[in-house]
Order: C-alpha cells, then sequence, then structure tokens
C-alpha cells in the first residue's frame, strides 16, 4: 500500500495532498494542467522534496519531514513512464528492455525479460530502434523497460498524451492488465476520464494543488 500525505510550496502555488493507493489496483490523479499533479508525481519519484509530510511504501518510510527521512530516487524502487517513452535511441528494443533489467541485483527482480514480452505484447519488436516504432510501441516498450525495474510503485504521467485516438486504443488493453498481473499499487495521472474509466482506476480529484481522500479499505 502506498500512504502520501505532502505540502509543497513553489512560489504562488501551494501543493497540499493526502491520499492512499492499493497493490493491484490503479489510483488516477485526474484533473486540468497546473492542478499538482505532476508535482505528486514527483514528490513520490523523490524528484521534488516536499516542505512538510509522509510518504510510505509498503511499510518503507520514502519521506517523513519530522524523522528527516528523504530517500533518494534510486533507493525507492520506483518505476516511472512518462509522455514519451524516452527510449534509448541507439539501442534497439531488446536492450532499451535489458537497461531496466540490469539495473536490478538478480535477487530483487520480481518480473523477468520473457513476462514483461508478453504482457506488454512486444515479442515481434525486439530487434528494431525506437526511431522505426509508431507511438503506442513506443510507449509499451517504455512500460515494459520500467517493469523491468522490478518497481514496488509505478508512476504514469500522462502515458498517452502525445498519442492520437488510434494508439491510446493500442494501449489502453495492455495498461488494463497490470493490475492483475503486478502486486504493487500503480499511480496513473491523466486529464482524461475517458482514459480512467476504461482502467476502471479509483479517482483522486486534484484542482488547485488540493487533494484529500482517506485511505480505501478496499
Amino acid at each position: 500500500m502506498l500512504s502520501f500525505d505532502a505540502r509543497k510550496k513553489l512560489g504562488s502555488f501551494e501543493l497540499e495532498a493526502r491520499f492512499s493507493a492499493q497493490a493491484r489496483s490503479i489510483t488516477a490523479l485526474y484533473g486540468p494542467s497546473g492542478a499538482g499533479k505532476t508535482s505528486m508525481v514527483n514528490i513520490l519519484a523523490g524528484l521534488l522534496k516536499p516542505d512538510a509530510g509522509r510518504v510510505e511504501l509498503g511499510g518503507r518510510v520514502l519521506f517523513d519531514s519530522e524523522a528527516k527521512v528523504n530517500l533518494p530516487p534510486e533507493r525507492r524502487r520506483v518505476g516511472c513512464v512518462f509522455q514519451d517513452g524516452r527510449l534509448f535511441p541507439h539501442l534497439n528494443v531488446r536492450s532499451n528492455l535489458l537497461f531496466g533489467l540490469r539495473l536490478v541485483p538478480p535477487e530483487r527482480r520480481r518480473l523477468h525479460m520473457d513476462e514483461v514480452v508478453e504482457l506488454m505484447g512486444i515479442g515481434h519488436l525486439l530487434t528494431r530502434r525506437p526511431a522505426t516504432l509508431s507511438g503506442g510501441e513506443k510507449q509499451r516498450v517504455g512500460v515494459g523497460r520500467a517493469l523491468l525495474t522490478s518497481p514496488e510503485l509505478l508512476l504514469m504521467d500522462e502515458p498517452l498524451a502525445s498519442l492520437d485516438q488510434e494508439r491510446k486504443d493500442e494501449v489502453l488493453p495492455f495498461l488494463l492488465r497490470l493490475p492483475g498481473e503486478l502486486d504493487i499499487p500503480i499511480v496513473y495521472v491523466s486529464h482524461s476520464i475517458e482514459e480512467i474509466e476504461f482502467l476502471g482506476a479509483r479517482v483522486v480529484p486534484v484542482r488547485g494543488g488540493r487533494a484529500d481522500i482517506p485511505p480505501s479499505n478496499s
């Protein structure tokens, strides 16, 4: 389970947010641009330090202002997927995937190459370079690489925002499979209610830097 309670002042913008997320489910941070969704993701990833609060993941404290705990990104075991796949252009798909796998010691690997290739439906792409892939294919490879880091939390920040509807329809069925395959929380940022409804996500509305959702017992 993920528990998030954080406050951060960024110039004239103030973020004050609280929510929880369960394993084997998708929790969607939903709201307009500039509402604070990406700031919340950056706090979870360790890229932005809150002014106050506490963030806990599966019993591990990632941040606690009172205890002066702030784990660096590389120790958080968080996988991130952004609007573009951020693939290495000089590597083929197989090598991009292996890059994620090699970041994790063998004893800590929860998912393996063959499992992820099958889950994301990318077996036919392994020898291709990113420049030859469609936007939807790039995103599926990007999700695969994030999964191969064996994360304890998967963050997806507007992963389909740069895709047209046809490519979104290509990727969404693969994302829908993730909660049933992964015993981790998934936090999904979007301003598309259609995506959220398709994924059956639990919604955390974010408006003007505010989000306050009591812990879920489900």
